[in-house]
């Protein structure tokens, strides 16, 4: 009786790791949140398996007295949960420069560049034309010449086309 159980949970387990993700190999699109002024990045993400892909994102910001620019990278593992529904996770870095004038020391701007350690865990709905929503959780933590190295989260939702 247990040799039998114990091969129909395999045999169950073997079925589900085997069950093809149907994730695209190419999506681009906008992901739109709020991460210390890089409100709205374009993103690329590039299959590299059945359940796996790279996310590559260009986030910018210009106002009175802040522009930045950041690149963020993140290898991310893909699993489906029902129908076209899906839920990923996924670890990489984030890099960039700011110049800030804080108006307050003169003439003094603050040039800077910055690497951030990255996380994400998020839902996602791959619709029948080409077309992938998703909302993520993204926390980042300073790692160089950051002014603030504290823990920060970024919630997100993106548009993408697939191709």
């Amino acid at each position: 009786m247990k040799k039998t159980l114990f091969s129909f949970l395999l045999f169950l387990g073997f079925i589900a790791v085997a069950q093809a993700q149907e994730i695209s190999q190419n999506a681009i699109g906008i992901r739109v949140g709020d991460n210390d002024g890089f409100g709205t990045e374009v993103n690329y993400q590039r299959g590299l398996g059945d359940n796996n892909r790279l996310e590559l994102g260009l986030g910018w910001r210009s106002a009175n007295n802040f522009n930045a620019i950041r690149l963020t990278g993140i290898y991310q593992w893909v699993w489906r949960l029902d129908g076209n529904f899906n839920w990923y996770a996924g670890v990489g870095a984030a890099g960039g420069s700011f110049d800030f004038d804080d108006g307050f020391r003169g003439d003094e701007d603050i040039n800077e560049f910055f690497l951030n350690a990255a996380g994400t865990i998020g839902i996602e709905y791959n619709f029948d034309i080409p077309l992938l929503l998703s909302l993520d959780f993204r926390p980042e933590i300073g790692i160089l010449n950051d002014i603030d190295d504290s823990l920060e989260f970024d919630i997100a939702l993106s548009i993408r086309y697939q191709f």
